[in-house]
Formats: structure tokens, sequence, C-alpha cells
């Protein structure tokens, strides 16, 4: 983990649970974090975390994967199953795609992958707690994402645009979900990377783009006047279509 010089400027208060098996993470972290204005509470697994959410009421849980007794995922899925919404933010390892995709899947908001700044985190937990403050089922726990005419059976992969179902490709179908989860949201062609292919270095590969491409001709948007995403120059990209469950 990076630790900058300072953190990020003062964000409103809000209760930060953090979850990791390691103590000199779980102080340093955490200590950034109450710098940045934030409430933390700990824990040392998710059995540990689990009994916190039970008594205090908290914003938002950070959490690592890789821990004794229960695991982060497993936080996740047990944090889900008895019908809470938490926001929850997965701190990992492991690189490959598709165990961020999965984790996504079982219902965590967003993750991080280690080594990380923690400024990142901080935007990442600002990011998270503007999507779901104000709202019960976040979007990345729905099993289906509808914008307009266009419908994402997330559990079935299956996409529609008014009535008719789409041919897409696995990967374009994981972008669009992951898109679609976060509207309004601007990505990075490298943060894309990252998340859905695991490619944490900078790269040449026109991988984003051309997937991105795919889903334009799928569902006949103009990318000049998109109904759906737009690319911003200098930027990347971003759904602008509203998203609801």
């Amino acid at each position: 983990m990076l630790m900058p010089t300072s953190p990020a400027p003062v964000q409103p208060s809000a209760t930060v649970l953090l979850v990791d098996d390691e103590a000199p993470i779980r102080t340093s972290l955490g200590s950034y974090l109450e710098r940045s204005g934030y409430r933390v509470m700990s824990a040392g697994d998710g059995v540990e975390a689990l009994d916190l959410l039970a008594d205090y009421d908290i914003d938002i849980v950070v959490s690592d994967v890789l821990m004794p007794r229960m695991d982060g995922r497993e936080l996740v899925r047990r944090v889900r199953a008895g019908g809470t919404w938490t926001p929850i933010i997965l701190l990992t390892q492991v690189d490959a795609s598709y165990e961020r995709v999965s984790a996504l899947d079982d219902g965590a908001d967003d993750y991080l992958s280690k080594p990380f700044d923690p400024a990142e985190l901080a935007s990442r937990i600002r990011a998270v707690l503007r999507r779901t403050r104000g709202v019960g089922q976040p979007l990345t726990a729905a099993a289906r994402l509808v914008s307009g005419e266009l419908t994402l059976d997330r559990a079935g992969r299956r996409v529609t645009l008014a009535g008719r179902e789409l041919t897409l490709t696995p990967k374009a179908v994981t972008l669009l979900d992951f898109l679609m989860c976060h509207p309004g949201e601007l990505h990075t062609r490298e943060a894309l990377l990252s998340a859905l292919w695991g490619i944490d270095f900078a790269s040449s590969t026109r991988a984003v783009d051309h997937r991105i491409r795919e889903i334009r001709r799928a569902l006949g948007d103009n990318a000049t006047d998109p109904t759906f995403i737009q690319t911003v120059p200098q930027g990347g990209y971003r759904f602008r279509g509203e998203v609801h469950a």
C-alpha cells in the first residue's frame, strides 16, 4: 500500500468500517481516513465485521478479500443475503479480471487492487457514497438493469433493446454491465482495463475502444450524439442514460 504525504481534503462525516486481518494496515489506513474526515471502526475479519454491522450504523465497508475465518467475498454474500445494502468496497491482491467481476457480481459496490494509494481509496469512498446514499438496493446488486428500452439481464448475461435480443461478446456484456452499474461516472480507459481486463500498467491496447464500438453498433448508438455511452475527449467513457433496477 502506497502512503501519500497528506490526506485528501476533509469530507463530510461518514462512518467507515475497515476490515483487514493485518493490524498495521488497519492502523495506518484507518488514521489516513480519519484525517480525511471519516469516523473509522475496524474489524480483523468478516465475522467481527458482521457483529459490528449488527450493532452500529455503518455508512460504508472497506474490506480486504483474503482473511481467516471469513473472507471479504463471503462477507459481501452474508451482508447481501441478509437484505442489507450497506455499500462495500473490496481490497484485493488478485489481479485476474474474472475475480474482480465475480466480486461485483456477489454484490460489492467497487474494488481496489493492492498496492494502492489511500487517496484513491478515499476518492472511491466518496464516489460510492454519492451513488448509494438515499437509495435501497444498489445497481451493483440488481438482477436486471434498465435504461429506456435497453435491458441487461445480469444473471443470464442477456441484453435486449426494445424487446430484441442483441448479440454481444462476453467482454462487451461485462463492459456494458460495469458502465450501467455506474451511470454518470467517467471511467478512463486505464481504469476500465484494470477493472475488466486485469491490466494495471500503461498499455497501447485498444481493447476498450473495440468493445465500445461493438456495443454501439449493437445498440445503434451514435457516437456524436449518444443515447447511452458518451465519449469524453482525453477522459474516457460514461454511461449517460438513467439506469434503474
